[in-house]
Formats: C-alpha cells, structure tokens, sequence
C-alpha cells in the first residue's frame, strides 16, 4: 500500500502530480519570478486542459480564477471570502500547489492565533543556552514562504484577533520582516513569488472585522455557489470518486442520485426550484462542499449496509445532518419541502418516491 493510500487526504502537489509534470513539460509561456509554472498553465490545472490530460477542479466562475491569478502577481494579496462550503480553500490549496509546487504553508486562524504564528517563535530551550541565533528561531509558515518565494495559505483570517491581523499589515506593503533579536538591522526581505492568500467566510462577518489597513492589502474576491446544476453534478460526482477510490468502495446508481441531490440543494439554496415554486430556505450551509459528503455518506450506507445500489432514500437518511446543524426550525422547512416538493416529484419518478418515503421516516420536528 503506498503513502498516498495510507493518508485520508494527500494535498493537492502530490494528488495531482502527474497533471503537474505534464504542465511543466509543455509550459512555454512566460512565468513571474519564482512562479513554478506561468500563469496560462496555473489557469490551465485549474480549469482543466483535454488535451494535456488535466481535469477541471474549480467550478463555477472562471474570470474569478483569472482575476485570483492576475492578483497573486502583483503586490496585493489575495482575499477570498464566501458561504463557508463555496471551495475557497481548495482553491486557495490549488493555487499554492501550481505556483509554488507547494500548498503546506498555512496559518489556520482561531482565537488561539497569536503572532507567533505570523511573524516567528523561539526554541526556549535552545534561546535559554544560546540566547537569541538563527538556530532558536522557529519560523512561522509566513517566514517560511518569505524565505523561499512561495504563496503562504491564512485561512479564516476573521477568526484572529484584529492585532493579530494587523501583523501583516507590514509584510504585505514592504515584503519584509524585521528580526531585531537577531541584530538591530536585521531584515528578512521577501524573495520572488511569495504572496498570501486569505479566506474569510461571510458568515463570520463582524466576529473579528479586519482593519481598514489591512484591507487596503487585499484584493478582494467573493466566491459564490454553483448555479449551473450541470457543473455541480459533475463536481460531485468527481469529488465522490476521489474519496471512493482509495476505500476500492464501488457503488451503482450514483449518477442519478447525484441529480436528485443537486436538485434539492439547489431548491433549498436559493429558496426557489426548478419549476419556479418558493421554498422557506434554511439557515443551514446548503453547499457543494456539504453535498459531497452527503453522497459520500449515502454511497457508504448504500455499500457497507446494503446491496451496493445508491438510491434515493440513502441520500434522504443522510441529509438531515446537513440541514439539522443550525436551527431548529430548519427541520420543519426540511419536512415542508418534502411534504410538498418532495411528494410532487415521487409520483413521477422511484428515485424520488424512494427519497420521499425515507424522508418521511425522518424526525425532523
């Protein structure tokens, strides 16, 4: 069994390897200083390229890519802020992955956060024998990617403390670092092809708001869910195949689940179906990120405890995690829909007359 089976999850450099090199081989366009591959070949392993072999990854809004590559070229950082669930971290990991060839430099935000995270710590044992050297400085991911020109990841930067925040205030505008304890002229400057990528989810808005300053750093980029139901099909059918794949979990029937999920997280998303009919939409977060683990939880219920076909009632036993997470009240919106929308369809379909008795079994409140 090789590593990569052995990890849940290999980042993207190394899941993606193989696309990588390809790239590479045939990339012949002009690259930024420090930059990997050039910005045609980054757009390229994002959005997917046939004839290399390369499949699309990012789905949805593709200027977005281009405006997220564009940013990440000049002296701005780049913000990505959306619902929690609208794959601003797998784009921020992508990015990393084929500018730097490396996506590993992150600094995850919490209220735990402190600046050490952001700037660079102390070895005490080694500070306390040898004093302040380079080899008791214990670099932050920032540092690191300062030092060898690459893109460093800050997710839920809004969950820092604003001083915290603030931290990168300097790094953004001069690209360097003071170290004093190392020497009082001792600046660490940023080689080519670092920069940084934040994301903020808009839910978090108001928890703790980034300063003024801080912003002015950023170009922002707002990424939305997938409209297109075709494009989110697709996209979670792909997702759902990775994460089969090196469980050798094979389930039937997968496709047409695959519609019949989109369709309701579309409905119950936008508050409005396909037919034009107006739903109560619930608070809960109805995202491709959480339709992914939806089918996935179905395909193992449908493999593990049954025959191996997906069907409709696999995905309602498993959508009340999803819908349940936030209010309450969710619960009745969900049993609306069902007792409405739901029923509708399942005179005409057995997919979803399937998914409409399983539903019914639910206690929703």
């Amino acid at each position: 069994m090789n590593a990569e089976i052995q990890n849940l999850r290999a980042p993207a450099e190394l899941r993606h390897a193989d696309e990588l090199a390809r790239l590479a081989e045939a990339d012949n366009a002009p690259r930024p200083a420090g930059w990997q591959l050039s910005p045609r070949a980054v757009r390229r392993f994002i959005l997917g390229d046939p004839k290399l072999g390369v499949a699309r990854k990012f789905y949805g809004d593709d200027p977005l890519v281009d405006r997220a590559i564009v940013s990440l070229m000049s002296r701005q950082g780049l913000m990505l802020v959306g619902e929690p669930g609208t794959a601003k971290s797998m784009l921020s990991e992508l990015l990393g992955a084929a500018i730097s060839g490396t996506s590993a430099l992150v600094v995850q935000g919490s209220a735990g956060t402190n600046e050490d995270h952001i700037r660079y710590g102390w070895n005490y044992a080694l500070l306390l024998a040898e004093g302040p050297t380079e080899r008791a400085l214990v670099p932050s991911p920032v540092l690191n990617a300062m030092r060898s020109g690459r893109i460093v990841r800050f997710e839920e930067i809004t969950r820092c403390p604003p001083e915290v925040q603030d931290a990168l205030i300097s790094i953004l505008s001069e690209k360097s670092l003071a170290l004093p304890e190392l020497g009082a002229d001792r600046v660490e400057a940023a080689r080519p092809g670092f920069n940084i990528i934040a994301t903020a989810n808009l839910r978090d808005r108001g928890v703790h708001e980034m300063s003024s300053a801080l912003k002015r750093r950023f170009n922002f980029e707002t990424v939305h869910p997938i409209d297109d139901p075709a494009f989110e099909k697709e996209l979670v059918l792909r997702q759902l195949a990775e994460r089969l794949e090196p469980e050798a979990v094979a389930v039937k029937g997968a496709e047409d689940v695959a519609e019949l999920l989109v369709r309701t997280f579309q409905d119950l998303r936008s508050g409005r179906t396909a037919e034009g009919a107006s739903l109560n939409r619930p608070d809960a977060v109805m995202s491709t990120a959480e339709a992914v683990n939806v089918l996935h939880a179905a395909a193992l219920e449908a493999a593990y405890l049954d025959d191996g076909k997906l069907g409709g009632g696999h995905v309602a036993r498993q959508i009340q995690g999803v819908v349940l997470k936030d209010s309450p009240d969710d619960g009745k919106k969900l049993r609306a829909y069902v007792d409405h929308i739901v029923k509708e369809r399942a005179a005409r379909s057995g997919l979803w007359k399937e998914f409409y008795t399983a539903a019914r079994a639910l206690k929703l409140g």
